[in-house]
């Protein structure tokens, strides 16, 4: 027999616990197991007046920064939406079914003011990087630089100038291969020597 949905009254009362939807293998899971926010209230006491009204939880924030981080959500109206509808994001946020998400305005706020003053990102990233310096994922002797692009201390203005100091140390560097191989010394321009260091250096052109 088809069976149909009930267009009824909604029921008054929901057994709904977020805890038994979020599968066990699901990201956010493994991050919370390693994310230790505790000393973050502690932290930023001194950027909160001790009276007034409360304001939005710093750690819920920081929750919601990393839901963002994590899943590529740069806008911080759309994270607002998502945390709202997603129900992994609700848990890991430490938010139920009735917590109201905080408006987008709330994140820029904080993140230009508060979280700014405060160096908080500074202070998590270090704490982070502690806490895998404790579990001896990483030792601290040492940093690497990814491929992202990285400003140069060059300008097209001194362009010319740059290329002239290579050009001189490459024709000295040249004369010097011609005496080591004991061959004439016929030409210094810049492409009889490029084809010569080609052939003697053939990686450094690669």
């Amino acid at each position: 027999m088809m069976g149909q949905l009930s267009s009824g009254q909604e029921r008054l009362f929901y057994s709904f616990n977020l805890e038994d939807h979020i599968p066990a293998n699901h990201l956010l899971r493994s991050i919370d197991r390693c994310l230790d926010l505790s000393d973050l209230r502690h932290y930023l006491a001194d950027f909160y007046s001790p009276i007034g009204r409360p304001s939005i939880d710093p750690e819920l924030m920081i929750r919601m920064l990393v839901v963002g981080y994590c899943y590529g959500i740069r806008s911080e109206r759309r994270l607002c939406e998502e945390a709202h509808l997603n129900l992994a994001y609700r848990w890991f946020c430490r938010m139920s079914l009735q917590d109201e998400v905080p408006n987008h305005s709330t994140f820029s706020k904080n993140r230009h003011g508060r979280f700014r003053d405060s160096d908080l990102f500074r202070w998590l990233f270090n704490e982070v990087l502690r806490h895998c310096m404790d579990a001896g994922l990483v030792k601290g002797e040492g940093f690497a630089v990814d491929a992202s692009i990285i400003k140069a201390d060059a300008s097209r203005q001194r362009g010319g100038r740059i290329q002239s100091v290579v050009y001189q140390v490459m024709k000295r560097s040249t004369g010097a291969i011609h005496r080591s191989a004991r061959v004439p010394y016929v030409s210094t321009s810049k492409h009889s020597m490029k084809r010569l260091w080609l052939k003697r250096f053939p990686s450094a052109y690669r």
